[in-house]
């Protein structure tokens, strides 16, 4: 297992193998991701507890507990805590590295 700290919160890592990565994602209230693509990498996102704002594209839906949301690559994402820290269940294809950031409030460019 392993934690990867984040300017928004924290990525725990418990699943990293050639053929699928597992994380559970902390996201602090008022935070966001990057708005973001993956050439690559294909995502499902499971809300474990919270509530909160996923940007598609040019689109906004408000995800709760127990919603899922599937992300394939080349679709455009963000994800906003706007009411609250939420944690979230990410299950990947093992492309950790494939992030094209388009946006960034932490100054990121990778």
């Amino acid at each position: 297992m392993k934690i990867v700290k984040k300017p928004w919160g924290q990525e725990t890592w418990f699943a990293f193998t050639k053929y699928y990565v597992g994380k559970i994602l902390f996201i602090k209230k008022g935070h966001r991701l990057s708005r973001q693509f993956h050439r690559v990498k294909h995502e499902t996102i499971y809300t474990l507890k919270g509530k909160y704002i996923m940007e598609l594209r040019n689109s906004k839906k408000i995800m709760k507990e127990g919603s899922v949301i599937v992300i394939p690559p080349k679709k455009i994402h963000r994800m906003y805590a706007k009411y609250g820290d939420i944690t979230l269940v990410e299950a990947s294809t093992p492309q950790v590295e494939d992030v094209v950031r388009l946006e960034d409030d932490y100054g990121r460019n990778k």
